[in-house]
């Protein structure tokens, strides 16, 4: 990984110098516009409305336009008159429990990495805060932009979280909210037992992008010059009649997967049976102590039939 940048964690009068990574990464497949018939690159130019000549990237500046269409042009100069701080520095506000911050106001994540001589202030805080299981709400300019963030513990490395600001966040204003909606007692228990028959631990290494990997599919096949696999249709299962039945019938079939995914853990757990070398047998048929080893395999066998 390469960092993006460099500062320090100002904490009281305790400052810890970090380096920032980014955290994810997007793994989409990403393609590039061309020509259908040869398979050229897209060229854009960048060009001026008004004349319609190009414009070098020295002449182009930053531009707000004023709901009457006028523009007001904004200069480098007028940027650096800005309270934008720039020492570099994760101020450390407050600390908080991590409930109280809403995950929508969450951005993006980055690493921090302590640099040599900021080793063990960094550890100390780390494990203090760990200890505490709360989070630091800190402030940070980063990429031309002040952001709230918070910075928690994880894997041993404080991830900041970079935040919203509130305005960003918009309130839900939908028609729905206002109408008087009667929920019957019954169809609130089937949804109740739905969830709980559909409860487990998160392990994101179950799930996958089936879409991306569906995608490369594809490309690989046409690099390749084979013929494109199309995956099977799923058969489209009828609508209930009503919502209670839709919740019965899920109830049902979330417990046929369930059922269908412990057997599969359970045959998973198992260790293949090893065959047994070949022994000469004796003329007596075998001794007591090879039968008694024997019979145990025997009613394995019959148990997991």
């Amino acid at each position: 990984m390469r960092s993006i940048w460099k500062g320090a964690i100002s904490f009281g009068l305790v400052t810890i110098p970090v380096k920032v990574y980014s955290a994810t990464e997007q793994r989409d497949v990403s393609f590039h516009q061309v020509h259908r018939e040869d398979g050229g690159r897209i060229k854009y130019k960048r060009v001026c409305s008004v004349d319609g000549e190009e414009v070098p990237y020295a002449d182009i500046a930053k531009g707000y336009e004023l709901p009457s269409g006028e523009m007001v042009i904004l200069t480098d100069e007028d940027f650096a008159d800005l309270p934008l701080s720039s020492s570099r520095r994760i101020d450390v506000l407050q600390f908080v429990e991590q409930e109280e911050v809403d995950p929508i106001y969450f951005a993006k994540s980055y690493y921090l990495e302590p640099d040599a001589q900021g080793a063990k202030p960094y550890v100390l805080l780390r494990d203090a805060l760990e200890n505490s299981g709360q989070v630091a709400i800190v402030k940070i300019a980063l990429r031309q932009r002040e952001s709230l963030a918070t910075l928690r513990v994880r894997g041993g490395v404080f991830v900041l979280e970079t935040m919203l600001w509130p305005d960003e966040v918009r309130t839900p204003d939908f028609p729905f909210l206002e109408e008087d909606i009667e929920v019957r007692k019954q169809e609130l228990s089937m949804a109740t037992s739905l969830i709980e028959s559909m409860e487990g631990d998160f392990d994101p290494s179950e799930y996958k992008d089936a879409y991306r990997e569906a995608l490369q599919a594809v490309i690989d096949a046409k690099i390749e010059g084979r013929e494109v696999a199309r995956p099977a249709e799923e058969a489209e299962e009828e609508p209930a009649a009503d919502l209670l039945s839709a919740l019965r019938a899920s109830v049902e079939a979330a417990k046929k997967s369930r059922g269908g995914e412990k057997a599969g853990e359970k045959a998973g757990r198992k260790a293949p049976a090893k065959k047994a070398p070949a022994r000469k047998k004796p003329a007596s048929g075998g001794t007591k102590k090879e039968t008694a080893k024997k019979e145990p395999a025997k009613s394995r066998g019959r148990k997991s039939a």
